[in-house]
């Protein structure tokens, strides 16, 4: 199934595949496949546990679950959130493994931005600072540069 597709993969164990999918906000998802007796299992990491702000990211992503087909988001022990999903080994076949690489793709990639907007907001405003005083660019910066007004009206107060 893998073999035919032009995403980057390998296979670390016998049973268990990770497939690069690529984003455009989170550039890459690592997409692990774990191929068990009667179940295969999907996971792929999306973010680290939040800095700040934890239940109103935690809501943030529980909300889309009922709009993602064959995943879901979840927490680890850490507070790590990654997209998981579980499907019958009898019902594999290509299309699906493809249609849940597109919604793992899909939802890691279109809440990337929010998540780091909303748990990491202090560390980027802060990266961006010290971008700016050593002359680094800040390219990558740029969908957050909402922060930093956000930040000027806070000191408005």
């Amino acid at each position: 199934m893998l073999a035919d597709s032009a995403l980057a993969w390998e296979q670390p164990e016998p049973f268990a595949f990770v497939v690069t999918l690529p984003g455009e906000h989170k550039l890459a998802t690592p997409c692990a496949f774990v191929v068990g007796p009667h179940t295969v299992s999907i996971n792929a990491f999306v973010a680290r546990k939040p800095d700040e702000n934890h239940e109103e990211v935690y809501r943030r992503i529980l909300q889309q679950n009922p709009r993602l087909s064959g995943i879901a988001f979840a927490l680890d022990r850490l507070g790590d959130i990654y997209l998981v999903g579980r499907v019958p080994t009898s019902g594999l076949t290509a299309e699906l493994v493809d249609a849940l690489m597109g919604s793992v793709a899909f939802a890691a990639d279109g809440m990337f931005d929010r998540i780091l907007a909303t748990g990491f907001a202090s560390s980027i405003r802060k990266e961006w600072q010290w971008r700016q005083a050593q002359g680094e660019p800040t390219d990558n910066l740029e969908p957050f540069r909402h922060l930093l007004h956000l930040e000027a009206e806070e000191g408005e107060d």
